[in-house]
This record gives structure tokens, sequence and C-alpha cells, in this order.
């Protein structure tokens, strides 16, 4: 046994197991939240619940069966449930979304099972996804089709006018977002321009009659672009659809509020598994809605990447000439050791420290300053002395400097000094050396840096809550507008988006499914980057090997 112990076997064991346990916890977490999170995709059955209250009333409740559970019976009988006979020590209970907000009080709602007359899923059954108020559930009665009540072929009728309405409502959206955006844009720059030269005291006559001239052509394409909007609109809300609710009543719904219907109990597993990716592909594509509920996460995930990006432009640079300079020129000094142990210990700030620091410095003073230097006319509205992407990305940099810095070094000292002695001798300059030899060389350590920054970058919240996220933003960082690239503007965050509906949210049950679903997306963008830069660095490691040999 001593010689066993001695061999070092057993620590070889336990660190086998370590990485086991842990290699199988995280698997096992991914596995948690992907399956929590893609279930909440799948066209789930719809159930009819015939029940008696208890003052004896019959009432029929329609919806989805999110969860179920036991509940002990002595806690029901606390919180004042009378149950007419005698029940176990436990008793079931399913909670139900019911949707159509409008005729509700909640559109989530417990329901006991000892309340149940009859269980059933029937044919029949529509869920209509709305722009507004969630879910509605009920049986298709008839159409109104511009003007005229249709009763024959009604899902394919209405399946084919939904698309028409989509369509239009997408063409309005389009509209209103593109030309008709980049007019009040022009004219937000047009009323700038005139300030600017207010303020430079050289506004002439002819600068003011060239602007009006600006400002005259912009709101004649406007209201050209208007009365095309409001035809998209009109068109889109011209037929209706009438819908049997789980009162009994009918029920007229605009078709230009209606997404998409489906009929999950007459549905096929092919056409769910068909239904299952089409939901998928909206929630990455499309834009949020009902405080952040219900709908897509494109802004987010455009934010998340786009903000990550920007901060690895930002961060490899310096993060590269800091470890050289560390590494090729500093010397073993006092100063040296230390500025190496504030690199090291910079690792392990809190990341809201940064937030501050990022909000201090880079918004309030830096910001601030532009804003006093190049953009005057727009004061007291900030530009730049406001929270925004640049300042976000910069932040993380900060943040993630360390790690780059840590890593490059490495690399660097991996690298053997024969190959920089030997560059030398053939009369290559020390700068030469170091741009030809020995970066190149120390490229895959960069990149496992750069790896390493990306994957906390990605899934900080902390700091960007300061320095530019937001719960919703109105328009992207990237647009059309010149110059196409708005650093300043506030955008959308993967993490937060989930604390946010997560913990903010007015609508926890509904929410609950897509904080799983939202994590499980965070997951999948951080390791789609991460794969893309382990890519770049194993084609590095392999481009290099000759001169590593």
């Amino acid at each position: 046994m001593k010689l066993w112990f001695k061999s070092g076997s057993p620590w070889v064991w336990m660190t086998a197991g370590a990485v086991s346990v842990s290699l199988i916890s995280v698997i096992g977490l991914l596995l948690l939240i992907a399956s929590r999170g893609l279930s909440y995709f799948w066209p789930a059955d719809i159930h009819q619940f015939d029940i008696v209250t208890q003052s004896g009333a019959n009432k029929t409740i329609i919806g989805e069966i999110y969860e179920k559970e036991q509940v002990p019976t002595q806690q029901l009988v606390e919180s004042g449930v009378l149950f007419k006979e005698a029940q176990g020590e436990t008793v079931e209970r399913f909670l139900i979304k019911t949707g159509n907000r409008e005729y509700v009080d909640l559109d989530f709602q417990w329901l006991l099972t000892t309340y149940i007359k009859q269980e059933s899923t029937p044919t029949g059954l529509a869920v209509f996804e709305r722009s507004k108020n969630g879910n509605f559930y009920g049986y298709l009665d008839s159409i109104v089709q511009d003007g005229k009540v249709i009763t024959d072929n009604k899902n394919e009728l209405l399946i084919e006018l939904i698309d028409r309405a989509v369509e239009l409502n997408d063409k309005a959206l389009d509209l209103q977002n593109g030309e008709i955006g980049a007019i009040n844009y022009e004219f937000e720059r047009l009323r700038l321009k005139q300030r600017k030269h207010e303020l430079d005291g050289d506004l002439t006559d002819q600068i003011k009659l060239d602007i009006t001239a600006q400002r005259d052509a912009l709101q004649a394409e406007y209201l050209t672009y208007e009365k095309q909007l409001f035809e998209y609109r009109n068109l889109a809300k011209r037929d209706t659809v009438i819908v049997k609710d789980m009162r009994g009543e009918l029920v007229t719904l605009p078709l230009n509020y209606i997404l998409d219907v489906i009929f999950p109990n007459d549905m096929s597993t092919i056409e769910k598994v068909g239904q299952f990716g089409k939901q998928i592909g909206k929630f990455i594509v499309d834009d949020p809605r009902e405080a952040n509920t219900e709908g897509g996460v494109f802004p987010a995930i455009f934010g998340t990447v786009f903000m990550v990006m920007l901060m690895a432009v930002i961060v490899t640079p310096f993060g590269v000439i800091a470890a050289v300079y560390l590494h090729e020129y500093a010397g073993n000094g006092a100063i040296t050791k230390i500025i190496r142990i504030s690199v090291i210990n910079l690792a392990g700030v809190p990341s809201i420290v940064y937030g501050v620091f990022g909000l201090g410095f880079f918004v309030y003073m830096f910001g601030g300053s532009i804003d006093q230097l190049f953009y005057p006319e727009a004061l007291p509205g900030p530009t730049f002395g406001t929270p925004g992407m640049l300042w976000s990305a910069l932040t993380l940099a900060i943040l993630t400097l360390p790690v780059v810095i840590v890593s490059t070094e490495e690399g660097l000292s991996r690298i053997p000094g024969s190959l920089r002695q030997g560059s030398l001798a053939l009369g290559a300059t020390k700068a030469e050396t170091l741009w030809r030899i020995v970066i190149p060389m120390a490229s895959p350590a960069i990149m496992t840096g750069l790896i390493l920054a990306v994957a906390r970058a990605a899934g900080e919240v902390a700091p960007l809550m300061l320095v530019g996220v937001v719960k919703m933003a109105p328009t992207l960082p990237l647009d059309g507008n010149f110059p196409f690239v708005h650093l300043d503007r506030k955008f959308m965050h993967l993490g937060f988006h989930i604390y946010d509906v997560g913990f903010q949210s007015p609508n926890v049950e509904a929410a609950r499914p897509l904080v799983y679903a939202t994590s499980f997306l965070l997951v999948s963008v951080i390791v789609a980057l991460n794969i893309t830069a382990i890519g770049i660095r194993n084609h590095l490691r392999e481009k290099y090997k000759a001169l590593d040999h």
C-alpha cells in the first residue's frame, strides 16, 4: 500500500475522478437546461377540463398542462380548500396555461385533479399566437374575409389569410424601420447641423434656405411613405376570425394581431417536429414582445456577439503589446515585478467594480468630454456621454486584459532564445524578429488568452448593467444610416435578458421556460465563438510547428 501511494497512482486516479465528476456535472447541467428550454417550443396537446368548483358550479377550462405536482392534503385544507370526499396524504394538481388574457384573471392557474369531472384533448382546438396578450385558445367558428362570413374550408383559408396579414405587417414594419426611420434620422441630423451653425455663429440665410429645402424634400418623401404605411396597416386588419372560447362565447380576433395558428391535437408527430423547428427558428430571428416573455431574442443575440467581437478587437492588441513589453523589453526590476503582480491581481477584481469604473471614467469623464468637443450641438442630450456599446466593449476589454497578458507572456516564454539569437545573427532587427518570428510562434497562446477572454466577457452581466445594456433596445447598433455602425447606442444582451426575464418579469410562469431556452442559447453562442477561436488557434499551431522544432 505504501509503495502504491508513493508511486503517485492514487493522485492520478483522484485527478481523473475529479475531472470525470466535473465533466458529468457540466453535461448534466447542459442537458437539464436544454430539456427544459427546448420543450417550450414543442406543440403540446391542448386539454379541455370539465370541472366542478367548490361552490358547485360547472366550468370549462381549456389550456396546456405546464406542470404537475403532488401537494400535501393538509396544506390544502389549511389554505381553505374543501374536499367532499376523503383524500390521501397528497393531491395531484396541474398548472394550466389558459391564455386569453383579456377574458381571464390569470393566464396560468392551478387545478386540483379532485375538481376534474372529465379531461379530454378534442380535435379542432386552435392555438392562436398573437403579437399582443399572448396565446388565445378556442374553437374556430367562422372567418370574416373582407366583410363576408365564411364557414367552409376554414382551416386552410385561415392559414392563408394569416400569412397575408403577417406579410403586410412585415412590410409595414420594414417601411417604418427602414425608409421612415432613415428620414427621421436625417431630420435629426439637419436639426443638429442647424444648431451647430448657430453655436458657431455662422448661420447665414443661405444655409437656412438650404436646410429648409432639405427638410421640405424629406417631409414630402415622409408623407408618401406614411401613406403607404397606413395602407399596409389597413389591409392587414381587413379580415377577422371568430373563435368560441372556453366560456362558450364567440370572440372576434383581428388577423393583424395574429402571427400563427396551429391545431396541436390534430397534428401528427412529423407535423409537430416541423412546428418545433419553426418555433425555434422564430425564437432566434424574431424580436421580443410582451415585456420579453414572448417572441424571439435576435436583438440580444446580435448585441452579445457584436459586443464580444468589438471587445476582442480592442483587448487583443493592447494585451499583446503589454505582454511583449513586459517579456521582451522590461527588465526584472522591482517595478516590473509590481506590474506583473498588479496584472495578476486585476484578474480577481469583482466585475461590478469594473462596471463602476467604466461608468465613471469612460461614460461620464471620457464620453462627456467627447460630447463637449465634438457634439456640442446635441447637448444637453448626450451622444457618447451615456452608456453604450463602445463603453461596454472597453469595460470588458479592461476586465479581460489580464487574461490575455498572462497567456501571451506564457507563450512568449516557451519560445527558445536561440531563435531570437539566430534571427539577430542573420541581420534582423529586434522589431523584425518580434514581428516575423516571435509573435507568430506565440499566436496560439494569444488565441488561448482570447478564447478565455471571450468566454468570460460573453457571460458577464453586472458591469454591462452600468455601461450599456438595456431591457429593450429600439434599434440595433448596426443599420443602413450613416455611419452605419453606431457605437453610442445601447444594446440588448443574452445574459441580461436572462436576468430580466427570470427576476423582473411580470409573468413568472410564462417566463420560466424562456429562462432555460435563453440560457441554453447563451451557452450555444459562447461555444460557437470558442470553437471558431479554437479552430483558428489550431490552424496557427500547425502553421508554425516547423519553426518550433
